[in-house]
C-alpha cells in the first residue's frame, strides 16, 4: 500500500523533577542540602532512510513520544535523562503544524537529520537553592514540560522528470521502457495509484523519472485524487506531457495538453514556468489514410512555436523512445539543479508557549490580575524565593510584554499585581 500523507501526534520527554534531600551523616547532624538535579527529557528527532518510500507506517501509529526524564536523587545523584526518539521518515518529506498547514521542517537536501522538539529540561535539586537567610530548603523545581505538537507528514517525490498526462496515455509503459522501475500496467482509468520511480541510466548520464498517477480535470480543486497527485509535481526540475496522439480513446490531444497545463496553472502557476517537453505517444495506433492531418503536425505547429519541443514516439514497441531520453538529458543539463526545499514557517520553540492562553485585566482601582496557562506554566518552574528565580521573573514579564499591556490599563507604582494567586506590589 501506498501512502503518501499522515497525521501524528508527537511529544518530546519532559525534564525530571528536582530532588529535596539533605544529608544525613554520622556526627552531622545539620549536613546541607544534598538534593540533585532532574535529568533532561528525550528529545524527538525526525530521520530520513533512504530505504523508505512511503508513510503507510504512520497510517497504523499516530503517537510518537520520548523518554521523560528521571528525578534527581539524594546525595546530589543527577537525574537519568530521557531517552531521544527517532522517527524514521522518507527522503522528500515536508512536516507541517496540522492546523495551520506552516512548514516545521523539509526533510530534503542536506537535511537528513533534525530534532523536531526538544526535551524538558530539568529542575534543580534543593542543593541550588540554599541561601545565608535559608541554609535547609525545601523547595527543589519542577522539571519543564517537553514539547508537544500534531503534524502533518507529506511525501513529495523528488524526481527530476515528472510526466504529466491524462489517464491511460502510456506513462507507465514509457517508464518501464525507459528505466528500472516495473509498474504494473492494465488498460483501465486510474491504473496507477502511487507514482513511480525509475532511474534511467545513459552511460555517463542518469537522471531519475517519476511516473506522476494520471490527472483529470478539477484535480487542482481536490476532484479524485487531485491533490495526492500533484503534490508529486513541485520537486521535478523537468515536465514531461505524455499525450495519446492517435486519439486511440477518442480524445483530442491539443485539448488535453491544455487541459493538464490548466490544472498544472490552478494548483501553481510556477509549474508552467518549468522547461517542458510534449509526447505524442501511440503512434503505432494511428493509421494515415491520407486524408487526415498528421496529429503529431499539429502538435507542432501549435507549440514548438512557444518553444517546447515535440517528440513522436510509441513507449508500446519502443519507437522513439531512447531519442526522447537523450533529449531530456539533455535539457536537464540547462535546467536548474537545486532541489526544491520548502522553508521553514513555523518555528516551534516560538509558538509552544505564545499559543497558550494568558489574560491580563484590572481587577479594581489598584489591583490588576495577570492568569492563564501560559503563566502558570511559567511560575511551574521558577523559584521566587530564589533570587535567580525572582530575577526570572521580572525579565519574563518584561519580554513577553505582561508589564506594557498592564501599563495600558493604568498599573503606577504602589498597585498590587496578583500573578497565578500570588501579589506583589510594584515599583517600576
Amino acid at each position: 500500500m501506498f501512502a503518501d500523507t499522515a497525521k501524528v501526534f508527537i511529544k518530546s520527554g519532559k525534564g525530571g523533577n528536582g530532588h529535596v534531600s539533605f544529608r544525613r551523616e554520622l556526627f552531622v547532624p545539620n549536613g546541607g542540602p544534598d538534593g540533585g538535579d532532574g535529568g533532561k527529557g528525550g528529545d524527538l528527532i525526525f530521520e530520513v532512510d533512504k530505504g523508505m518510500n512511503t508513510l503507510v507506517e504512520f497510517r497504523h501509529k499516530r503517537k510518537y513520544i520520548a523518554e521523560d526524564g528521571e528525578e534527581g536523587g539524594k546525595k546530589r545523584m543527577h537525574g537519568k535523562n530521557g531517552k531521544d526518539l527517532v522517527v524514521k521518515v522518507p527522503y522528500g518529506t515536508v512536516v507541517r503544524e496540522a492546523k495551520t498547514g506552516r512548514v516545521v521542517t523539509d526533510m530534503s537536501g542536506d537535511n537528513l537529520r533534525e530534532v523536531i522538539l526538544k526535551g524538558g529540561r530539568g529542575g534543580q535539586g534543593n542543593m541550588h537553592y540554599a541561601t545565608a537567610t535559608m541554609q535547609a530548603p525545601k523547595y527543589a523545581q519542577p522539571g519543564k514540560p517537553g514539547q508537544e505538537l500534531e503534524v502533518r507528514l507529506e511525501l513529495k517525490v523528488i524526481a527530476d522528470v515528472g510526466l504529466v498526462g491524462f489517464p491511460n496515455v502510456g506513462k507507465s509503459t514509457l517508464i518501464s521502457m525507459s528505466s528500472n522501475a516495473r509498474p504494473e500496467i492494465a488498460n483501465y482509468h486510474f491504473t496507477t495509484l502511487s507514482p513511480h520511480l525509475g532511474v534511467v541510466d545513459l552511460g555517463e548520464d542518469s537522471f531519475v523519472m517519476a511516473d506522476i498517477p494520471g490527472l483529470i480535470e478539477g484535480a487542482s480543486e481536490g476532484v479524485g485524487l487531485g491533490h495526492d497527485f500533484l503534490r508529486h509535481i513541485d520537486r521535478c526540475r523537468l515536465l514531461v506531457h505524455v499525450v495519446d496522439a492517435a486519439s486511440v480513446e477518442g480524445r483530442d490531444p491539443i485539448d488535453d495538453i491544455e487541459k493538464i497545463n490548466k490544472e498544472l496553472e490552478n494548483y501553481n502557476p510556477e509549474l508552467l514556468n518549468r522547461p517542458m517537453i510534449i509526447v505524442a505517444n501511440k503512434m503505432d495506433a494511428w493509421f494515415d489514410d491520407g486524408e487526415s492531418e498528421n496529429p503529431v503536425k499539429r502538435i507542432k505547429d501549435k507549440y514548438e512555436s512557444q518553444g517546447i519541443p515535440v517528440y513522436e514516439i510509441s513507449a508500446a514497441t519502443n519507437t522513439g523512445v531512447r531519442e526522447l531520453l537523450y533529449a531530456i538529458s539533455d535539457m536537464l543539463k540547462t535546467c536548474e539543479k537545486n532541489t526544491k526545499i520548502y522553508d521553514k514557517e513555523y518555528d516551534v520553540d516560538a509558538h509552544m508557549d505564545d499559543e497558550l492562553p494568558l489574560n491580563v485585566y484590572k481587577e479594581s482601582a489598584h489591583v490588576y490580575v495577570v492568569e492563564g496557562p501560559r503563566v502558570e506554566k511559567m511560575m511551574g518552574y521558577t523559584n521566587l524565593e530564589s533570587e535567580k528565580g525572582f530575577n526570572f521573573f521580572q525579565n519574563y514579564m518584561k519580554e513577553q510584554k505582561i508589564i506594557d499591556e498592564l501599563k495600558k490599563l493604568g498599573l503606577a507604582e504602589g498597585d498590587t499585581v496578583r500573578v497565578d494567586g500570588l501579589e506583589f506590589e510594584y515599583y517600576d
